[in-house]
């Protein structure tokens, strides 16, 4: 799913331009990464509050800055929020391009945990993790990736190495070339008699 978002081109910076800039109902945002300079930007605040309760996925999503002066494909790369009043209080951008190698945090969404034979005969799953770190290209970044736990038997896990993901991927802990860091995702606990 494309999302484009207005921003704005920022010429004054520091502490006191962004608390001015806050009370207009802007956020003030950065854009780094590439063969390029750091460009300073201002996006509306209520646009970005609204596009993160409608859209999960939006940390793991290709996104384009559209304004005078600015037209960046980009990723969240972070966010900051106040932490008494929980507003987005700044956010930082890295550039997307077909060439850039990125690593990122992506959730793992379990199918299939209802009808596993483990926990028909009475063993509780287990899940280890709930996300895990991936190195790709920005063009291959998964929004998320889907973890089939329907054949587990109670006593059995999946491990990293066992996880099927997109083309392109890779899992960056198993990138280390040590069978330590091949860790347990999803587990189901033998069953006592």
């Amino acid at each position: 799913m494309d999302q484009v978002w207005t921003a704005e081109l920022r010429t004054e910076e520091g502490k006191g331009a962004s608390r001015r800039l806050r009370l207009t109902g802007k956020v003030p945002a950065i854009v780094y990464g590439g063969d390029q300079e750091a460009k300073s930007v201002a996006l509306k605040s209520n646009q970005i509050e609204r596009a993160l309760r409608l859209n999960v996925d939006l940390y793991n999503t290709v996104l384009t800055l559209e304004g005078e002066g600015v037209s960046e494909q980009c990723v969240i790369k972070d966010l900051q929020r106040h932490p008494a009043t929980g507003f987005i209080s700044h956010v930082d951008f890295q550039r997307a391009t077909d060439k850039s190698v990125i690593v990122k945090r992506v959730p793992l969404n379990f199918v299939g945990k209802e009808t596993a034979p483990g926990v028909k005969i009475g063993g509780i799953m287990s899940f280890m993790q709930s996300n895990v770190e991936v190195t790709c290209l920005t063009k291959d970044l998964p929004t998320a990736i889907e973890v089939d736990v329907s054949q587990l038997e109670a006593g059995e896990s999946l491990r990293l190495s066992e996880l099927t993901v997109p083309d392109g991927v890779k899992l960056t802990a198993l990138t280390h070339g040590n069978s330590d860091y091949d860790q347990a995702v999803v587990g189901i606990s033998k069953v006592k008699r």
